[in-house]
């Protein structure tokens, strides 16, 4: 692995505050090659209307230094907000990733959502799926994929360089670890994932996917070093056993309400950013499972 910041992929950060999200351009440190990962399409629940606020900003970024893109990719299926890779890809081309687990995920909303044989619990909506160990390109860039469930069965960090894209598998140290009371998340599972990040060598560069800024914090942060995180996570710096995590977790996890996008987002981002398709009126819809979550 690279060491050092200079010989690692260029990373820029775009921070959305509607939804804690924050997406990246990962780009070769010299040459015209690019990834997106984990990005965001604007969406209003009160008018049910979506925008491209947030994606237009990282197109004029891309555009503005001539890049191109090979792939956008998802750390997760996420449940706060609506990826924007669909958007993206007709504008910019390239391929969109996910981890092969997806399908297990697909195949709960899909029987949640009622979709019917018209929805392909396939993965087939992604253009690839990677699986645990995978190596990719991007351009010059080579990158790997490491299994990462818990907080989701499809969890997945893209290590590419000297970097680590973690989705939302672990927060900053000062904020802890990410919930495990989805359908398929597991606490015990994600404390085994999370030591694997761990066993990456220490100047490993590390992103997160949110930040909700902690107590006596005043700033967001998403940057962050394997280091720190086995010196200084509240949930499970070196020395906590795993008992203890997730009886930590789960703890918690019984205090948190749903996001807010939950069910909207899903029903978008299990087609990789497609809406469904829209009915006799010319209308797409998204579905409201009563009583049922």
């Amino acid at each position: 692995m690279p060491k050092g910041k200079d010989m690692g992929p260029r990373v820029k950060a775009f921070f959305d505050e509607d939804t804690f999200t924050v997406s990246y351009v990962v780009s070769e440190p010299e040459g015209g090659r690019a990834a997106v990962i984990d990005s965001v399409l604007d969406f209003d629940p009160k008018s049910a209307r979506s925008g491209t606020r947030s994606a237009d900003a990282i197109i004029a970024y891309l555009r503005e230094r001539s890049l191109s893109v090979d792939w956008i990719l998802e750390t997760h299926l996420h449940a706060d907000h609506m990826t924007a890779a669909a958007y993206l890809k007709r504008q910019l081309g390239g391929r969109s990733g996910i981890g092969t687990r997806i399908t297990e995920v697909q195949e709960t909303f899909k029987a949640l959502f009622n979709l019917g044989p018209g929805f392909a619990a396939d993965g087939s909506d992604f253009d690839h799926l990677f699986a645990d160990g995978e190596r990719f390109r991007i351009g010059a860039l080579e990158a790997r994929v490491l299994a990462t469930p818990g907080h989701t069965p499809v969890c997945v960090t893209y290590l590419i360089g000297d970097a680590a894209f973690v989705g939302d598998t672990i927060f900053m140290p000062d904020y802890g670890s990410a919930r495990t009371d989805f359908p398929g998340g597991d606490a015990a599972t994600l404390y085994r994932s999370i030591r694997r990040l761990f066993a990456l060598p220490p100047e490993t560069r590390m992103f997160l996917c949110h930040d909700y800024k902690a107590p006596g914090r005043d700033h967001y942060a998403w940057e962050t070093t394997v280091a720190a995180q086995r010196e200084g996570n509240i949930h499970l710096h070196d020395g906590i056993e795993e008992a203890a995590f997730v009886a930590l977790r789960e703890g918690r996890d019984k205090t948190l309400q749903m996001p807010a996008l939950i069910l909207p987002s899903v029903q978008v981002n299990l087609r990789a950013g497609r809406f469904p398709p829209p009915e006799d009126n010319g209308i797409a819809y998204l579905k409201i499972p009563l009583n049922a979550v």
